[in-house]
């Protein structure tokens, strides 16, 4: 990344122009954050293997020359990540198996997911797809009008997921016709929306995509993903205000990983933030077991320890459902 004159000039630009300005490289990463990479177990290897991406949008958030900042360990490429844990794998949630000739995954009844695209904003170390074969799995646009007529053939299908990597990278125009075609199945219920680039590039929820979910005749669905309250900023907060005030219904799912939110009072600070802002608090993940992902697992037992805390000082309505996801499961099994 060549570093802007200033932030102040670089958030005047458009989504894409900050896209393309993300931090791809360590050395620039870690002088904008005032860190020696010789201090920090990186790893050149585990960033060959998973690149490293990161807006700096999102990087503004971390704490300079803090190398155990909770964010900046969400991000950084680490020696850990090319240890081998027991019991992790390149499909931890059995996403291949559950994939349809169309190109969607169909694990669970009434409900199909769209693999729109393989790229995301923000190259999360922690993620369950992060081997995911995206080159031979994500939908091109000969094969998203495949899935959808599979889907007006279909009865039973009441909602679609939009995921990816981030469904958000497509371009207005494309969610656009997405958006419309959905919206004329008589059947389909709703259109969810998994994305984290209302947390990490909130320059993408304009007027021009605002404009594109209210087209829809169907009940828009967004779930976002944030995991510590030091990622809500002034922008994710104008972001999540424009989504609501569209009439979108937000929630946010986490991830629990060990060195970031494994403690009561950061869950805690995350969901009330969270509800300040009109995102309601809803699942809470352990950590899916995907192969250069162990350093940050938190077992069951302290997972659970962790969110009864939770229950005892906030209301429930703000206590995330503690959840896992096994491949070949129905549903995501509740923990807590």
């Amino acid at each position: 990344m060549h570093q802007p004159e200033s932030e102040i000039q670089h958030f005047t630009k458009n989504w894409q122009q900050q896209l393309a300005e993300a931090f791809t490289n360590i050395e620039d990463l870690c002088r904008y954050l005032h860190l020696s990479p010789n201090d920090l177990p990186v790893s050149i290897a585990a960033a060959e293997n998973f690149p490293l991406r990161v807006p700096l949008s999102f990087a503004a958030c971390i704490e300079k020359n803090n190398p155990h900042d909770p964010l900046l360990r969400q991000v950084l490429p680490i020696n850990d990540e090319l240890n081998t844990y027991p019991g992790f794998s390149h499909d931890p949630v059995g996403d291949l198996a559950a994939a349809t000739q169309t190109g969607v995954l169909h694990k669970y009844q009434g409900r199909v997911l769209f693999i729109n695209t393989g790229s995301c904003a923000i190259n999360c170390r922690y993620c369950f797809r992060r081997n995911f074969p995206y080159a031979d799995l994500q939908l091109s646009k000969q094969k998203e009008q495949a899935a959808i007529e599979a889907i007006q053939d279909d009865a039973s299908i009441t909602e679609v997921i939009l995921s990816g990597g981030d469904p958000l990278l497509l371009s207005d125009s494309r969610l656009n016709r997405l958006i419309v075609q959905l919206g004329q199945i008589r059947h389909l219920k709703r259109i969810r929306i998994h994305s984290r680039l209302p947390i990490v590039l909130p320059a993408r929820i304009n007027a021009a995509f605002i404009n594109t979910l209210k087209l829809s005749p169907k009940q828009v669905v967004m779930i976002m993903h944030c995991n510590h309250r030091n990622e809500i900023n002034e922008r994710v907060i104008a972001a999540c205000g424009l989504l609501k005030d569209s009439g979108i219904t937000l929630f946010n799912q986490s991830v629990l990983l060990k060195g970031v939110n494994d403690n009561a009072a950061v869950l805690c600070e995350l969901s009330e933030q969270l509800f300040s802002h009109g995102v309601i608090p809803y699942y809470l993940h352990l950590l899916d077991k995907a192969s250069g992902t162990g350093h940050f697992e938190v077992s069951k037992s302290e997972a659970l320890a962790l969110i009864r805390q939770v229950q005892t000082a906030l209301p429930g309505y703000l206590v995330p459902k503690l959840v896992t996801e096994q491949a070949g499961d129905t549903s995501k099994q509740l923990i807590y």
